[in-house]
């Protein structure tokens, strides 16, 4: 599949916002009980997806932007940094696989039910390197990619009904992979130890 390098488009205030994935290899939906913020704000708490997950073993926060994900079955594991590009809280996340080749880009769509529950979206463009990349083309692999992102869903979807509530939040805004204050920061002085104001 060829992907088309123009990803973003540009607000009235000059930030390049991700559009949805235009191409991809894996997309699921799963609904869940709880409202979208319930939903999206456990989402955001990576380093809980060890206790729901059957392959992830451990998030680590590396930046405010960047977590390492440790992945694996048995004693197979890959540890691989993921940064995440773009979040707008309870609707979109966005994120990219890092290093010298990237292995993928994925999102996530939140979106309100009727009946008071959510509606998540996870779809996954997987981009290989090297021999892997011809097995992606095979029905099989993308079929299995397809299947694993579906059960992890459900998972989450026993975790967080399970639950009733979110374990912990992070509300912030993410655009190109920079976080977005809601404040702007005070001027700082350009003498040490030399308080602003």
């Amino acid at each position: 599949m060829a992907h088309e390098e123009d990803d973003g488009r540009t607000d009235g205030d000059g930030v390049t916002r991700r559009r949805p994935l235009r191409e991809w290899h894996v997309e699921e939906t799963v609904e869940v009980a709880v409202p979208v913020r319930t939903a999206y704000n456990q989402w955001t708490q990576f380093k809980t997806f060890p206790r729901f997950s059957a392959v992830v073993r451990d998030v680590e926060q590396v930046r405010p932007t960047v977590t390492a994900w440790t992945i694996g079955y048995g004693l197979l594991r890959h540890r691989f940094p993921v940064e995440i590009v773009e979040q707008d809280p309870d609707a979109y996340l966005a994120w990219r696989g890092l290093g010298q080749h990237p292995t993928h880009e994925g999102e996530v769509e939140f979106r309100p039910r009727g009946s008071g529950g959510t509606a998540i979206t996870v779809r996954v463009l997987l981009r290989p390197h090297g021999a892997v990349k011809v097995l992606t083309r095979s029905p099989g692999v993308t079929g299995l990619a397809s299947r694993l992102v579906r059960a992890e869903l459900v998972n989450f979807t026993h975790f967080i009904e399970g639950l009733g509530q979110e374990g912990g939040a992070w509300r912030g805004t993410i655009r190109n992979g920079r976080v977005q204050h809601d404040t702007p920061e005070p001027p700082r002085s350009r003498v040490a130890q030399w308080p602003v104001g």
